[in-house]
């Protein structure tokens, strides 16, 4: 079974998730009930993934699931392409409609900086998830769900390292991301440890068919890369596709981030070495949990953040996850 580091009071706290949904209709001592008691809280993810993206649209529905085992009110937004600018503003529309509690994933911190403590100084408590967790602390957000990814891309180099991977690129289809920039980085210093050379590949996001001839394109040039480490399904299936045309290229290894229903048939059918899951559904149920009891019951944690992961998933691992990453879970 995949493991992954959450802290055991994870535990406790879905249990009192629970309890506080049971309770949110009950009379608080002195005959009266607290604001948060009498009404759903009403939540506002922002993040910079769109829902229709395979990883995100998995966030979305933790989140939506927490609202429903919570009694809370989930909504969600994203620009439609990566782009700072219109996910600040976003931030500041939510804002200024005062929620309850604010959601954020924060790739770029000195963009995010300024509507994020807007947020704050509003009065609206705002976790993070997913990316910053490298940043939450300073910017004042009550608690960062995610893994830490530069240590994600470093255990996935040191896996591709070991697999006599000499020469890799780190595909990276939103460079500037700091997240992902992190996991290239990890990815890079743990196969340069191994004596193997990484090099970056910039690739599109919103093209697919663009990223594969890009990808494609790099293999033809680059005759001696031996390994792919992409950091999503929207660039390992593309990555995938350069790889059936790439004729005499048998010989190069893909690894990937994140799961999908046909990232795990390549896995069973070794055409990707591994896939590292950092459990997106944790990331959009467990803000809703946190923020709701906060809000509820003044609950807080001392952890700084909550990692979901890095956990593997191999040959010998998949078939565990199939039915659940075709119900959106995983």
């Amino acid at each position: 079974m995949i493991r992954s580091t959450i802290r055991s009071s994870l535990f406790l706290i879905l249990v009192a998730a629970s309890l506080a949904s049971c309770r949110s209709d009950e009379t608080v001592p002195g005959g009266d009930k607290s604001i948060h008691e009498r009404r759903a809280v009403r939540l506002i993810f922002v993040t910079h993934g769109q829902a229709s993206d395979p990883f995100w649209s998995i966030v979305q529905n933790g989140a939506q699931r927490a609202a429903e085992d919570v009694g809370a009110i989930v909504e969600y937004q994203a620009p439609e392409s990566f782009d700072m600018v219109t996910m600040g503003q976003l931030i500041d529309a939510a804002v200024a409609s005062n929620p309850d509690g604010l959601v954020v994933s924060i790739p770029d911190a000195v963009a995010l900086r300024g509507p994020i403590r807007s947020a704050l100084d509003a009065g609206i408590p705002v976790i993070s998830i997913n990316s910053g967790n490298d940043v939450a602390e300073q910017l004042g957000v009550l608690v960062h769900v995610g893994q830490t990814e530069y240590e994600a891309g470093y255990a996935g180099g040191e896996r591709m390292a070991a697999a006599g991977i000499k020469n890799a690129f780190c595909v990276n289809a939103e460079v500037g991301n700091l997240a992902l920039d992190l996991r290239c980085q990890g990815f890079s210093n743990a196969m340069a440890s191994a004596g193997s050379k990484v090099e970056v590949l910039a690739v599109e996001l919103a093209d697919p068919t663009e990223t594969k001839q890009r990808i494609l394109a790099a293999l033809t040039s680059n005759p001696d890369v031996d390994g792919l480490f992409t950091l999503g399904p929207t660039g390992a299936l593309p990555a995938l596709g350069a790889l059936g045309e790439a004729g005499g290229r048998e010989n190069v290894r893909l690894a990937t981030f994140d799961l999908s229903p046909e990232i795990l048939t390549a896995i069973e059918n070794g055409e990707i070495m591994f896939a590292i899951d950092q459990q997106p559904y944790l990331q959009g149920y467990l803000p809703v949990v946190l923020l709701t009891l906060y809000l509820r019951n003044n609950n807080t944690l001392a952890n700084d953040v909550l990692r979901t992961g890095p956990g593997f998933v191999t040959a010998e691992n998949v078939a565990q996850l199939r039915e659940l990453t075709r119900r959106g879970t995983r």
